[in-house]
């Protein structure tokens, strides 16, 4: 079994701490993904695509044979979140922060780098850092970007670090794995008047007011049935702060989640159908945003992890429920690829992703560079001497 040594390991946790000062929010990754596409090339990919659907970048190392290709996913992307707390290498960029380990999992796959030094006997790897994970936008403009089918996969594995469970607890589940998710947005448009005459205007009060109560409604079921749907409110407002008028405009935004695609696209019409009923004589603007198709983890790739991981010395933990929360690596497995992700324990008491002291624990790089050439050797056969 190949293994990182300890100056590898030295040497990567450095990195993360460098990138980790440096977030760069969706959309905007190109000094990260500049930093990717040098460390790659020093480490002698034979081939290396830079801005792939937006900031993208992707690197081939080839086997010596005919075989699979086997893409494995990282993020490029941070938050638009002001970190607090005291560590050495807090982020330096105000309202910005790595605060959902993304710069942990690009470190992770330079660690694989690093190992593919010694070839697979066969196939290819791609290592693709995707960028725009965040918004849910990334692994759709990096599969219909022309160059893709250069890339395309046969197999695909990610891994996503998840606090509240055990440090380096391998999480698998096949079948739906995260929920779909996009967010609505909808702008209403009535008439002001004078807040002692609101009959001469037309109010987005009332239309708001049931809104606000008859789309948190549209949630059914529990966690893991087919059925299940939460939509929550994330910000409301109506009007300007005043005691003079009365509004003639407003805004609503709610999150719609399902555990299945399908079970999405019968939320949405809900939604747009108490839309309809609502509205009245204002004028709505209703958009969508944050579009996330569910992922659905692949039987045989979930086996593949399986192995690997127990051959390693870390039994999986067989998750019963899949995650509320999104990603849109399901993009990749609807692309064709036999795709799975894996739920890696970040630590029992570890504060939570997105939280302004979130840290990715370093103890996990080698961890999961290990198991994922462990997956490429099950796959691609015995590293030859590169």
């Amino acid at each position: 079994m190949l293994t990182l040594a300890q100056e590898d390991i030295t040497r990567l946790t450095a990195l993360r701490h460098d990138l980790h000062r440096q977030p760069d929010l969706s959309g905007q990754e190109g000094p990260t993904a500049a930093r990717i596409a040098h460390e790659l090339t020093a480490l002698g990919a034979d081939r290396v695509w830079q801005g792939l659907g937006g900031h993208g970048v992707a690197a081939e190392f080839r086997g010596s044979g005919a075989g699979p290709t086997v893409l494995l996913r990282c993020e490029l992307d941070g938050l638009p979140i002001h970190e607090i707390g005291a560590l050495p290498y807090r982020s330096e960029i105000d309202g910005k922060g790595h605060l959902c380990g993304h710069d942990g999992h690009m470190v992770t796959l330079l660690g694989v780098a690093r190992l593919l030094a010694r070839r697979p006997a066969r196939g290819r790897v791609i290592l693709l850092f995707q960028p725009a994970e965040e918004t849910g936008a990334g692994a759709a403009a990096v599969v219909t970007d022309p160059r893709w089918p250069e890339i395309r996969p046969d197999y695909a594995f990610a891994y996503h670090n998840v606090p509240g469970r055990p440090l380096g607890e391998i999480g698998l589940r096949a079948g739906p794995g995260n929920c779909a998710s996009r967010g609505l947005r909808l702008h209403l448009t009535g008439r002001s008047s004078h807040a002692a005459a609101p009959e001469d205007g037309v109010s987005p009060a009332p239309a708001m007011a049931r809104l606000l109560i008859d789309l948190p409604a549209l949630g059914t079921g529990m966690i893991g049935e087919a059925d299940f749907a939460l939509a929550t409110l994330t910000h409301a407002r109506l009007g300007e702060p005043s005691f003079g008028i009365a509004p003639g405009e407003g805004e609503l935004r709610v999150t719609l989640r399902a555990m299945t695609n399908e079970r999405m696209d019968t939320l949405m019409a809900e939604a747009e159908r108490h839309v309809a009923a609502a509205k009245g004589a204002l004028d709505v603007a209703l958009s969508w945003h944050d579009v996330f198709r569910a992922v659905v983890n692949d039987t045989e790739a979930t086996e593949i992890a399986r192995k690997a991981a127990t051959r390693l010395g870390h039994p999986p933990h067989e998750m019963a429920l899949p995650m509320r929360w999104s990603e849109d690596f399901g993009r990749l497995g609807d692309d064709g690829a036999k795709a799975t992700l894996l739920y890696v324990g970040a630590g029992e008491d570890h504060p939570q992703l997105h939280n302004p002291d979130y840290d990715f624990p370093d103890a996990l790089i080698p961890v999961m560079a290990e198991l994922f050439n462990g997956i490429l050797r099950d796959l691609l056969g015995e590293a030859n001497a590169g």
